[in-house]
């Protein structure tokens, strides 16, 4: 299908070229580049040590940069030498579509049409996945896939996994840790993280059975995927939540960011209470050095509000830890026999604690959920105190 004439005009006004990765696709590459071809002439080819008729087919089409990889490297590996090769020749954009014929190039109009409303953002082709001969682990890994984008970045997408999308060049991380499938999962959360627009867009899709080559495997590749989620779920809720909070906080200036963000967010009292007792739990119980990473999780899965429960965390901020020890250790006591009693002063030594480990353990455990619970219902009988206050009638 040829493009329209005001989709040429669109096409040759936009900066932008198209990479095909490809590895062993050469029943679907022919169709697929002379596909692309009607669109435009800019295409980098990353063959990735294909061993089938790849090299012969290519020869084909001297016109086309081209890049061999002596030896099969990952679909990642590919797409960052393709990005390279890019930058290098000055494009603004780049749109990946794979070589194994799932997917149409008469998508790529629409894709230019929205960037032009969306300057600078990373598109991603959204897939009918219930559609005739899509295969039921592709369904579930994509639906898993959407899961932890959203949990890494607050962002939710019908498709993480499409390999039709359009990247901003100069926008997007320049360094990469993974070569491999998992590499299209590294490069949409941490362009997110950049602040960095990621966005679906509604594409076809063409599941061919017979012509279709997947290199995907099963167990290697889903432990990668998933050992790279844990890196970036850990990275989000140690460090790029909270970095996000204070960005926020400090831009709208921190007395107007606490009324507007959290005194009068849309949460119910009921759930602003909650999150305020969650904070103080974990902000208390013994679990340190994974407080802000529990408190985080907590906070997404039981869906309150992060920065309310994060700010009532602090109550073990450091000049309150002595005090929040030695009551545990007391609260402890009650409850563990056979320790010896402390007594907060200059004679306490960490050995003292040592030796009552379990006392301290139990008694904070104790002590947190106390606390937790008298600073919920509390926070919850002001807010409602104040919010009569505020709407009573005049």
């Amino acid at each position: 299908m040829k493009p329209t004439l005001s989709q040429q005009e669109l096409l040759d006004a936009t900066h932008f070229c198209v990479i095909v990765p490809t590895y062993n696709n050469h029943k679907t590459l022919k169709r697929v580049l002379d596909s692309i071809l009607d669109y435009t002439p800019n295409i980098i080819v990353v063959n990735d040590g294909s061993t089938d008729e790849t090299s012969t087919i290519l020869k084909q089409y001297p016109q086309l940069t081209q890049i061999h990889h002596p030896k099969n490297s990952g679909k990642g590996m590919a797409l960052r030498n393709g990005f390279k090769k890019a930058i290098e020749m000055n494009f603004e954009y780049a749109i990946s579509i794979d070589s194994d014929g799932q997917h149409f190039a008469a998508d790529i109009p629409n894709f230019i049409t929205e960037i032009q409303k969306l300057p600078h953002s990373l598109l991603i082709g959204s897939r009918n996945m219930t559609q005739e001969n899509v295969p039921k682990k592709s369904s579930f890994g994509n639906k898993f896939s959407n899961f932890w984008f959203w949990f890494e970045t607050g962002i939710k997408l019908d498709d993480t996994q499409s390999g039709f999308r359009l990247y901003p060049l100069q926008l997007i991380p320049k360094k990469y840790f993974t070569n491999k499938f998992e590499f299209e999962i590294e490069v949409i959360v941490r362009s997110s993280w950049k602040g960095i627009l990621v966005k679906n867009i509604q594409i076809q899709i063409l599941y061919d059975p017979a012509e279709r080559v997947s290199h995907f495997r099963p167990f290697k590749d889903f432990t990668r995927i998933s050992i790279l989620n844990t890196v970036l779920v850990i990275n989000a809720l140690i460090y790029i939540k909270p970095r996000d909070f204070f960005r926020k906080a400090k831009k709208k200036g921190f007395k107007k960011f606490f009324l507007e963000d959290i005194l009068e967010s849309n949460d119910s009292n009921f759930k602003k209470s909650a999150a305020i007792a969650l904070g103080v739990f974990i902000g208390i119980s013994p679990f340190w050095g994974f407080q802000t990473l529990l408190l985080l999780f907590f906070a997404t899965l039981l869906k309150l509000n992060k920065i309310i429960a994060y700010m009532a965390s602090n109550v073990s901020f450091p000049p309150f830890i002595p005090f929040l020890i030695f009551g545990s250790l007391k609260v402890g006591s009650y409850f563990v026999s056979g320790t010896t009693p402390l007594v907060l002063d200059s004679s306490l030594s960490l050995e003292d604690i040592q030796q009552n480990a379990t006392q301290y353990i139990v008694g904070s455990l104790i002590l947190a959920t106390v606390s937790a619970l008298l600073s919920g219902l509390v926070t919850y009988f002001l807010l409602t105190f104040f919010h009569k206050i505020k709407h009573k009638p005049q």
